[in-house]
């Protein structure tokens, strides 16, 4: 009786468990998300080899902590500024050929920065400027990008897609800085920006490869800033999608720039080079895919507002102890925890919009997204820098914690209900 009780045990283990994997493999039924899913993967280790590449180089150019925020600042400016055009494009545009002409532009960007390197010309003002390029190309290719998921796999498999999509940006986190800092350490930042340059082939090449229907006629009704605005205000006359916003701005500009700082964190506190800061960012992709997988593998949207809520949370403590430690190796495991904590908040928050948004409205909503999230980078930086100039890098992110505990503390309290898909006439939607 034993054995079959047993085998019974083994069986149903055994199922369970490939359900979970069908569950967490779903949207690989599309094809068009094979394509997009492996050119991306390709292409974003090395977007994050460039990462780390461009804060070790403004750090070895100038030796300054405001040098690394300034940088930060121009480089997601653009994002904060033009972001809503980006999604006025998407909406009104082609996504597949806007996603073609953005990635191209940025496959430049980041040969423009390997020639300079290598011949050694770079200097923290043209890195500086090729950051602001780059911002630019991230106003457009966010929104776009971001709303192009729901063309891939359908609705019904949007919540899987969204989760796919984090793990594979955060599994590129993991491998990208890894191998940055190795190079860095051995031939320099100029070969990681030449190799990111290189990786853009693969993301342009699944972009031509899809099979996608021809997208409808979209008929200019309304003008460009009417269309924008229409986007605004449906954002925020829904309650639950502008408390999702405000968090998203509060933890982008405070929490999320504790990055800026890694450098300094690295070099004069944790007495470690090139590879720490390259292995502290991998870290933080082993946390941050854990997240994404765990999002992956739910079944349906509901109660991921709580985990946006306790992620937040557990954020801002993470990111308290983080400042306090004076130990490599426990900053590492923080690291983890805080990618962990930051993925399950921006990815649940990126599945509630994308929920909330009626299909006319997706590409507005995802730059209001994409804004709040890179767009408030630049204060963010902005922020970190001055303020770790003035009083420390400890002093700062400690701060940074508390702000963004209090913050998410504070707008949990008011508790607007944001699972599910928006509300039937909580706001009039516009083309």
């Amino acid at each position: 009786m034993d054995h079959v009780v047993s085998g019974k045990n083994g069986g149903g283990l055994r199922l369970r468990s490939r359900q979970s994997l069908d569950r967490l493999s779903r949207s690989f039924r599309h094809r068009n998300f094979r394509l997009f899913f492996a050119g991306q993967f390709i292409s974003l280790v090395g977007t994050w080899m460039q990462s780390v590449a461009v804060s070790w180089l403004v750090y070895r150019l100038t030796g300054s902590s405001l040098a690394l925020g300034l940088v930060g600042f121009v480089g997601y400016l653009p994002v904060f500024v033009l972001g809503l055009w980006g999604g006025y494009l998407a909406d009104r545009g082609n996504k597949r050929s806007l996603l073609l002409v953005t990635q191209t532009a940025a496959m430049f960007q980041a040969l423009a920065l390997a020639f300079l390197t290598l011949s050694g010309t770079a200097t923290v003002w043209l890195v500086g400027a090729l950051a602001m390029v780059l911002g630019t190309i991230n106003a457009v290719d966010m929104p776009t990008r971001q709303a192009f998921v729901v063309d891939m796999v359908g609705k019904e498999d949007l919540h899987n897609a969204i989760a796919l999509n984090s793990s594979m940006f955060n599994s590129a986190r993991v491998l990208g800085p890894a191998v940055a800092g190795i190079l860095v350490a051995t031939v320099g930042e100029g070969w990681c920006f030449c190799i990111n340059g290189i990786s853009y082939i693969a993301v342009i090449a699944g972009l031509l490869m899809m099979r996608l229907p021809p997208s409808p006629p979209r008929p200019k009704t309304v003008s460009m800033a009417d269309h924008m605005r229409a986007g605004i205000r449906y954002a925020l006359n829904d309650r639950p999608m502008r408390a999702i916003l405000t968090g998203l701005c509060l933890v982008s500009l405070f929490g999320a720039s504790y990055m800026v700082l890694m450098p300094v964190f690295v070099d004069t506190i944790l007495a470690h080079g090139a590879s720490g800061l390259g292995f502290l960012m991998a870290a933080t992709g082993v946390g941050s895919v854990i997240a994404a997988l765990t999002l992956a593998v739910r079944k349906e949207s509901a109660g991921l507002d709580r985990v946006r809520i306790f992620a937040g949370l557990g954020f801002g403590v993470a990111l308290i102890i983080f400042a306090l430690s004076r130990s490599f190796w426990l900053s590492l495991v923080l690291a983890s925890v805080l990618g962990y904590c930051l993925i399950l908040f921006f990815a649940a928050a990126n599945t509630l919009l994308q929920l909330r948004s009626p299909d006319a409205m997706r590409g507005r909503v995802m730059a209001l997204y994409s804004i709040t999230l890179v767009g408030m980078a630049p204060f963010g930086s902005l922020f970190a820098g001055t303020s770790a100039s003035l009083i420390g890098a400890p002093a700062t992110v400690l701060l940074s914690g508390v702000i963004c505990a209090v913050g998410i503390g504070w707008l949990a309290r008011r508790k607007p209900h944001a699972d599910g898909s928006s509300d039937t006439g909580s706001a009039r939607t516009s083309s």
